[in-house]
């Protein structure tokens, strides 16, 4: 069974950096892609990077530049590096997990939430001016 667990969220002020970590376990091997989703208080749960099974990575233009998804596969770890925060982006932040199928290539990953089996419980940020 697949588990993430998130971590490093908090409160920080406007301008400055935050990076977010993901810890998997549970994977049988390393055909997944991977992704951060961010929920604000009353707004739907927002898809804002993904990465493929082969590093391939996707944002969403609303934090294209600001935000960086890398993976480290020796350490099973997801991150969400996210510089010069702002107040919009004070949020639930959740990692997901889903495994590629073998209609996908390699290089797809996904932003949409019901394409995600796995999800963690997600890690405060809280931005404020």
């Amino acid at each position: 069974q697949v588990q993430l667990m998130e971590s490093g969220g908090g409160s920080e002020q406007v301008g400055r950096s935050l990076r977010l970590s993901c810890v998997a376990s549970g994977f049988t091997d390393r055909d997944y892609y991977m992704a951060w989703f961010r929920q604000a208080p009353g707004k739907e749960r927002e898809g804002v990077a993904c990465i493929a099974a082969d590093g391939t990575t996707n944002y969403a233009d609303s934090v294209e530049g600001r935000f960086t998804i890398s993976l480290d596969k020796a350490a099973n770890t997801l991150y969400l590096q996210i510089k010069n925060l702002q107040p919009e982006d004070t949020a639930l932040f959740y990692c997901a997990a889903q495994r590629r199928s073998p209609y996908n290539s390699y290089w797809h990953c996904s932003r949409a939430s019901s394409n995600f089996r796995f999800w963690g419980q997600g890690t405060q940020v809280t931005v404020s001016s």
